[in-house]
């Protein structure tokens, strides 16, 4: 039995797909070290280089993603994910083991999983974060067999932290909220963003373009968007969701381009648009919702999860949606300025109570 240090320590690992993972990770990690746990960081690639800019002062270890690859053609990405499965599994049980030296190595005393399903340990607590405790498919045979999977990986955990409302008025619907829920102490903790909304802002765009995602799908977007956006009469600001990136993009008088931003700087440009474009991945509706943004949404071709959000978020006006294959940016802006949107009051406490209750546990 290891000897706790006199600082607890967390070790906070968020998945690789996408880095709307490690953003909602972001209010986790602020709440810890502002209640005096030790942070550690486990990442690698994009996500790494998003954290280590967030919390440069963070110690952050190695560790492999599973690095999902998407196809270019809608029809065939069930099948290219189907054949990522074994590397999936591999990566699960690598990251298993490798947690096990981790937390000897640095005196973990707590991990937080942001959907890693390996990162549990019968030597101390761990907290596995997730919004899909159903995961869509195309069929009820499959999505029932999926569900059993993924709550034998869930119920390895301590307990499932769930981003969203508890009750019918929530982001995620059957997502979130399945029929039955894990064997393990589950919370739903609220919608997590990073951002901090401010009371009064002055326009500056018209609209911020939020480009994301698993490739090749994020840059197939991108030169859908390019191609027209110099013609559009409006004041644009376009980030690339690149934080790797060395090449640029030009400027122009109505259209600035960056390839990514710090969380502050997107927080003031999101803020500072009427109007923002995006995927409908999910912690980009949890940070838009928050900020109470009218959001054209462009669903990631095939990811079901998108689509299903996407397409509940606009039938309760939340949002408006245009399919990839349908979309022409100067169609979308029209039709987003006549979208009759009924946006929310997200003012949520409910993930800070959580983590202090989770600390006074482990306290005692």
């Amino acid at each position: 039995m290891k000897q706790k240090s006199k600082i607890p320590t967390v070790l906070i690992a968020p998945l690789d797909w996408g880095l709307g993972h490690a953003t909602r990770c972001i209010p986790i990690i602020r709440i810890m070290i502002h209640n005096g746990w030790r942070v550690i960081l486990a990442a690698d690639g994009n996500t790494a280089t998003l954290l280590k800019n967030e919390f440069p002062e963070l110690l952050l270890v190695a560790l492999k993603g599973y690095n999902i690859h998407y196809s270019t053609k809608k029809w065939m990405l069930p099948f290219t994910i189907l054949l990522q499965v074994p590397k999936i599994l591999s990566a699960i049980k690598n990251e298993h083991r490798w947690l096990q030296n981790t937390i000897d190595i640095h005196q973990i005393d707590l991990v937080v999983s942001d959907n890693r399903y390996g990162l549990h340990s019968s030597k101390i607590h761990a907290v596995f974060i997730t919004h899909q405790l159903t995961i869509k498919m195309p069929f009820g045979w499959l999505e029932r067999w999926v569900q059993k999977t993924n709550y034998n990986y869930i119920q390895q955990f301590s307990q499932c932290w769930i981003p969203d409302f508890e009750g019918a008025n929530n982001i995620a619907g059957v997502l979130s909220h399945p029929k039955t829920l894990p064997n393990i102490p589950t919370k739903y903790i609220g919608p997590l963003s990073r951002f901090i909304k401010k009371e009064a802002v002055d326009f500056q765009y018209t609209f911020c373009i939020l480009l994301s995602g698993p490739e090749p799908q994020r840059t197939i977007l991108e030169k859908i968007i390019l191609k027209d956006i110099t013609t559009l009469n409006e004041k644009i600001i376009l980030v690339r969701g690149k934080p790797n990136a060395t090449e640029t993009l030009s400027s122009t008088d109505k259209v600035t381009i960056y390839n990514h931003l710090s969380g502050e700087a997107l927080n003031s440009v999101i803020q500072a648009s009427e109007y923002t474009i995006s995927r409908s991945g999910y912690t980009t509706l949890m940070e838009l919702l928050y900020l109470q943004k009218k959001a054209i949404l462009i669903p990631t071709p095939a990811q079901t999860e998108q689509e299903y959000l996407a397409e509940k978020l606009c039938q309760q006006q939340w949002c408006h949606v245009v399919p990839q294959h349908q979309f022409n940016i100067q169609s979308a802006i029209d039709e987003a300025k006549q979208f009759q949107y009924q946006l929310p009051e997200i003012n949520n406490e409910t993930l800070s109570y959580t983590i202090l209750k989770l600390i006074q546990q482990l306290s005692n």
